[in-house]
């Protein structure tokens, strides 16, 4: 069977056919545009359904988000100050003001790392809820909490 030559045949013909055309010198202008994300430094524009919050990534998948732990969706997104798209490994344990979104399990989908103008801007939050206090929240302990020995 012959069918795999006839492009292969083609190919060659297109290629033949097109070095032998003469060459013709013509100044060609070229315009560069700007990219349109370069407009406005360091504002960028997020979805209304946006968090803000506190990310700590623990261990990828795995994050902090304002004191709750949970998850990176595959496929999730984190774009940089600069709106460069990277790795959830490049944040480990660091604290990082961050909007967000999530999807209905409460897997963070997408995350941008803000920058001190976009911090400025007031967006909602989950916070932080706790209906418990730690001794170590309140301050450290002294003797006279501590219980005394029976002798």
């Amino acid at each position: 069977m012959n069918r795999c030559l006839i492009p292969l045949v083609i190919a060659l013909a297109l290629g033949g056919a097109a070095q032998a055309q003469p060459q013709m010198s013509t100044s060609t202008t070229t315009t560069v545009l700007p990219a349109a994300t370069s407009a406005q430094p360091g504002v960028r524009q997020f979805p209304k359904q946006a968090l803000r919050g506190t990310m700590t990534v623990k261990q990828p998948p795995y994050l902090e988000m304002d004191d709750r732990v949970t998850r990176f969706t595959p496929g999730a997104r984190i774009l940089d100050e600069d709106n460069r798209i990277r790795q959830s490994a490049a944040f480990v344990n660091r604290e990082l003001t961050v909007n967000y979104l999530m999807d209905r399990q409460g897997q963070v989908t997408q995350v941008w790392v803000l920058t001190e103008a976009e911090k400025k801007e007031r967006r909602p939050t989950l916070g932080v809820e706790r209906n418990f206090t730690f001794e170590s929240q309140q301050g450290a302990a002294t003797p006279t909490t501590l219980p005394a020995k029976a002798n």
